[in-house]
């Protein structure tokens, strides 16, 4: 079978433990977990389309916009990848509205191991997509907060005492040691206690949540592909873990190639 059309990252959900994917291509959704085990190729016809304006543009920017897009949308700005810099209350907002319907509802900083652990926040409303995205293969809400602005200046204050990053290397060969994340909780909250008081932070006392994923075999070494370079891609998918096929021929970031113009073969 075949179909045809722009790309963007996968819809993910849990399922039984396990993550669940879904690829957008043109106007379908492809349950892409079904596809393991088989030989699939992606051809990047030579186009891309601004996921905004629609238009066609020779570089994707912010994984699927076009420049002028990428420079105009708050969900663009640098402020998305620093919450700690949000200015909306400055009134420099791009989009003040889109930044009342994002930025100003619950987030929540939260522990995960993807390969190792880490501290990130993200809007409440994306547990767990937002987990499954990094690979993680486990996650622990500690402290919610009314404003992404909260959220980042709480993790800010983390970050002194534990990681903010994740090895994408290491989340792909799943050389991942398992964490008390429970007790990396217990030990890095008193660390910011006057802070979370002070913003009116509640604290968390969830389970932490295990994550399994779809993969039969993980590389031993990490090959990257990429459609600007190999405009076809086929081999036999064995897996996919974050926002990555990986296949025998190497790994596949989705996210990357956002609103890039694919035939995919199965």
């Amino acid at each position: 079978m075949q179909l045809s059309g722009l790309i963007s990252k996968m819809h993910t959900s849990l399922s039984v433990g396990t993550a669940q994917y879904q690829l957008p291509i043109g106007d379908k959704l492809l349950n892409i977990n079904d596809l393991i085990g088989e030989t699939i190729q992606l051809e990047f016809n030579g186009q891309i389309n601004c996921a905004n304006c629609g238009k066609v543009t020779n570089k994707s920017y912010s994984q699927g916009y076009c420049y002028p897009c990428c420079q105009k949308l708050a969900s663009c700005d640098l402020c998305i990848m620093k919450p700690e810099n949000c200015h909306h209350h400055l009134g420099t907002c791009r989009e003040p509205a889109w930044g009342l319907d994002n930025c100003f509802t619950p987030h929540v900083i939260y522990l995960a191991n993807s390969s190792g652990v880490k501290v990130g926040i993200t809007r409440k409303s994306n547990i767990p997509g937002r987990w499954i995205d990094q690979g993680a293969i486990s996650a622990l809400p500690i402290l919610e907060v009314d404003t992404r602005l909260k959220s980042g200046q709480i993790e800010v204050a983390l970050k002194d005492f534990v990681n903010d990053k994740t090895n994408w290397r290491k989340m792909l060969k799943n050389e991942v040691e398992e964490i008390d994340l429970l007790q990396v909780r217990e030990e890095l909250l008193p660390k910011v206690q006057l802070l979370a008081d002070e913003l009116g932070a509640k604290t968390l006392n969830n389970e932490t949540l295990e994550i399994n994923y779809p993969v039969v075999e993980y590389p031993s070494k990490i090959s990257s592909l990429n459609f600007d370079k190999t405009p076809i891609i086929s081999g036999l998918l064995k897996g996919i873990k974050g926002q990555y096929l990986i296949l025998d021929v190497g790994v596949l970031n989705i996210r990357k190639f956002g609103s890039y113009n694919i035939t995919l073969t199965y």
